[in-house]
């Protein structure tokens, strides 16, 4: 696979597809640059070698042109984190664009307005692509967050730059990751899942049965696992439907000699909030009118013990309802098992939105190998689908 460091970008224009779809506040200032600075490595390569970087991407989720989905409102955040002033142009295709982008000289950066002002982007049409396709000289992506997507920026656009095209080093990092998990990993390997429903990540669970060793549940899952074996789970979330489904997936890790962890006992509160009533149970011992919001303390231990063992760690989903301070100590316990266990030498995965939010929220952004920037695309590639983005680029 073609990366960054095969190209030489002297006095060429890189047209790098990059995910700047970063949070904005009212003020529409950014409230977290997390994807800006994943792909400041990237820019900065294409500079060092003489070259000029075109920046593309999207933003929110815009009804054709709304302002505040604007990427003029973020030209300044970039410009701070790569420490050079970044033009911007109001438009990614067309004159105004063309003009913009003839005119830059090396070392300059261009960010070009949101691709999705136009639907052609979305609709992976061909000619918005060829339209595209004209402001630069090499294709890089380095957008994970949209791999799983076929947008003409991220899947169609390759095909107008026969060998001129790589990853950046963002998504080669992500690739390479997700690899080192399902592929190449050291045992024993640990999947912790959490999350809310069963059904979202029934594919994942499919996928990696024959790559781990132990599959940790936690989150609003459990409760549907817990309720299949025949416990008590009072008012906690479940999947009625999935509940054969839940025991088949059990059925099936034990033939392939995959040790599946359930949560022993559970923090309970009489309502979803922070200032409830709460106690702490066994998971399959919860009353009436009581939900599981969190794991105990019998939990954590358990599971630290199996992280403990572990070379190779993927973690996908928060154990509870986290940014409730009263439910967020099963998650804070697992992090720290994980910094523990990637201190001495394991290789630790995190990502999915959630559990990326947790991470950086408790401080275990440095402690743990690397937190992936996609969660879609992360899942898809973990149920072992191909992403059309990075496929674009191998063929």
């Amino acid at each position: 696979m073609q990366t960054l460091n095969d190209i030489n970008f002297n006095n060429k224009k890189a047209l790098i597809r990059v995910d700047f779809n970063v949070p904005l506040n009212k003020e529409l200032k950014v409230t977290d640059a997390t994807r800006i600075e994943a792909a400041k490595a990237t820019i900065i390569k294409v500079l060092e070698d003489g070259g000029s970087a075109i920046l593309m991407s999207h933003l929110g989720r815009p009804k054709g042109v709304e302002d505040q989905f604007s990427l003029r409102h973020i030209v300044e955040k970039i410009t701070e984190i790569i420490g050079v002033q970044v033009k911007f142009v109001e438009d990614c295709i067309g004159e105004k664009a063309e003009k913009a982008a003839a005119e830059l000289q090396p070392g300059e950066v261009l960010l070009l307005e949101n691709l999705r002002f136009y639907s052609e982007e979305k609709n992976g049409d061909k000619n918005f692509a060829k339209q595209l396709s004209k402001l630069g000289d090499v294709y890089v992506n380095d957008a994970f967050g949209t791999a799983h997507r076929a947008h003409a920026s991220t899947a169609v656009i390759a095909a107008f730059f026969q060998k001129d095209k790589c990853f950046g080093y963002l998504l080669a990092k992500e690739i390479e990751s997700i690899n080192k998990v399902l592929n190449n990993s050291q045992k024993p390997v640990t999947a912790i899942l959490g999350g809310a429903k069963v059904s979202s990540k029934i594919g994942v669970i499919e996928n990696i049965l024959d790559k781990v060793d132990h599959i940790i549940i936690g989150g609003g899952m459990t409760f549907t696992f817990v309720k299949a074996l025949g416990g008590n789970i009072g008012n906690s979330l479940v999947e009625d439907d999935k509940l054969e489904l839940a025991l088949a997936i059990i059925g099936k890790a034990k033939e392939k000699n995959v040790k599946i962890h359930l949560p022993v006992d559970a923090i309970i509160a009489d309502d979803f909030k922070n200032d409830a009533n709460k106690k702490e149970v066994d998971t399959d011992a919860i009353p009436d009118g009581w939900m599981g919001l969190d794991t105990g303390s019998k939990t954590a231990e358990k599971f630290a013990k199996v992280i403990a063992e572990s070379k190779t760690i993927l973690w996908n989903g928060p154990l509870g309802v986290f940014e409730m301070e009263s439910f967020s100590k099963g998650t804070i316990a697992l992090g720290n098992a994980i910094a523990a266990a990637t201190a001495k030498g394991a290789f630790s995965l995190v990502g999915g939105g959630d559990s990326v939010a947790a991470v950086k929220q408790f401080g275990f952004a440095d402690k743990v190998s690397y937190v992936s920037t996609g969660g879609g695309a992360m899942l898809e590639m973990l149920e072992g689908k191909t992403l059309p983005g990075i496929e674009a680029i191998l063929k």
